[in-house]
């Protein structure tokens, strides 16, 4: 046994050596590759036979993907007994995301991670199994095993974000600006900035990591006296519904690589989010702009991408060097705080254990997006956060005019003046014809 895990971390070693792209390892995760291999390998080895079919029988013909999600209907004890079948379904059922999503669903964030998915199920529901034997080394090497779905999902897990990855810093940054300097210069025409010093004063910065998030978890209003909501989004207009509102201020707590593929944030808000200890680089598309290799469906339910977010930057992100239209991108430290305007396609990844806490928000400069999305004919598929889909529009906006009586009106006036003012800059009235400046 010893002899193969000598084996195994020089074929390791040899990996990051060779790798013509200069991809490196963390040095801190567990190795656990299974002795999988991508599919290519095989055609190197002619008399090789894999042991990924003859090991799965007669269910063979299925995609990767399709094993594995049958796999996710199987529950944790059944997972472990079909480990016992061959050497092959070994393999899948080790599968980290299978345990990922076991205890994600059974244990309802009450637990506490053990180094891997795996062990922390075993752990939490079998307390006196003995996992101290899931070293870093651990686990059975399966000989012969190929397979390009499963070996990138290992690779992609277990990468370093490259340097290159990191360099772009492209953002607009700003320190003490006024309010009216944000509206104007970064809400109104929805551009992200990064802001800096609103956080200093902040008893968060000095008191939160994730031994006192654990201790006071179930005392929100404790965490809620820890920080104070930037000077620059204070208005948000969805609190005109009280306890009705959509869900819109989450602690977000990773470790390094952990973070969320490409999204647009829910019910076209805006949101600002403060790093409270760690960092994120972020990487920002205009909502004109699809990424590469995301695909929304065409009534915005559903938004396909790469399944991580390593293997977004690996495959996609080079071809953003040559856009016209590049995206924004920065990295964000403890103390900072980035803008992320409505409809803005963004990527988040943790370089390192981090903290933060973000809100989405409704002020007057989006309201009328945020209505109009509301009431989307499949507005009940769209709509997040709240059990009510169907009649949020309804409600926001009787609450919007109850309580600011004539501003959606106004709002409406100014968008079409926006409007007009635009096709006057563009046609000459007098004579209906287009008028062109050179």
């Amino acid at each position: 046994m010893f002899s193969e895990k000598k084996k195994f971390i020089a074929e390791t070693q040899q990996f990051e050596e060779e790798e013509e792209e200069g991809f490196n390892l963390k040095s801190s995760n567990p190795l656990h590759s299974y002795g999988v291999q991508p599919l290519g390998n095989l055609y190197f080895n002619p008399g090789s036979v894999n042991s990924r079919n003859t090991g799965l029988g007669n269910l063979q013909i299925l995609s990767d993907e399709l094993v594995l999600e049958i796999l996710g209907l199987v529950d944790g004890t059944h997972l472990g007994v079909l480990a016992t079948v061959s050497k092959s379904f070994y393999v899948f059922t080790s599968h980290e995301p299978l345990w990922r999503n076991l205890v994600l669903d059974n244990l309802k964030g009450r637990f506490l991670f053990n180094r891997s998915w795996k062990v922390t199920y075993i752990s939490t529901f079998y307390p006196s199994f003995d996992v101290s034997w899931n070293t870093h080394f651990s686990g059975l090497r399966v000989r012969n095993f190929y397979s390009d779905y499963l070996f990138q999902s290992w690779l992609c897990a277990n990468l370093e974000m490259k340097p290159e990855w990191l360099e772009r810093d492209n953002i607009i940054r700003k320190r003490g600006i006024s309010v009216d300097d944000f509206v104007m210069n970064f809400e109104e025409p929805n551009k992200p900035v990064l802001l800096e010093g609103c956080m200093d004063n902040w008893d968060a910065m000095r008191k939160w990591d994730r031994d006192y998030l654990v201790n006071l978890c179930e005392k929100i209003p404790t965490l809620g006296s820890d920080y104070e909501v930037p000077v620059y989004f204070r208005e948000d207009l969805f609190s005109v519904l009280g306890n009705e509102r959509p869900d819109y201020r989450w602690i977000i707590s990773g470790p390094a690589g952990s973070g969320s593929s490409f999204h647009i944030d829910p019910n076209s808000t805006s949101a600002w989010n403060a790093v409270i200890k760690g960092s994120k680089k972020w990487v920002l598309f205009p909502p004109d702009v699809v990424p590469p290799g995301v695909h929304p469906s065409p009534d915005g339910a559903e938004v396909a991408c790469p399944v991580s977010i390593i293997e977004w930057f690996m495959n996609f992100y080079g071809s953003t060097k040559n856009w016209k239209k590049r995206p924004i991108e920065c990295i964000c430290k403890a103390g900072e705080v980035i803008f992320v305007p409505n409809g803005w396609w963004h990527l988040v990844i943790n370089l390192e254990e981090s903290i933060a806490i973000t809100q989405n928000y409704v002020s007057r400069r989006n309201l009328l997006n945020v209505l109009d999305f509301l009431k989307k004919p499949n507005a009940s598929e769209l709509v997040s956060g709240t059990r009510d889909r169907i009649n949020l529009y309804e409600k926001f906006k009787n609450a919007i005019e109850r309580r600011f009586p004539g501003t959606i009106d106004e709002l409406t006036l100014k968008a079409e003046e926006k409007k007009m003012s635009f096709w006057d800059s563009v046609t000459d009235s007098k004579i209906g014809a287009f008028k062109f400046s050179f």
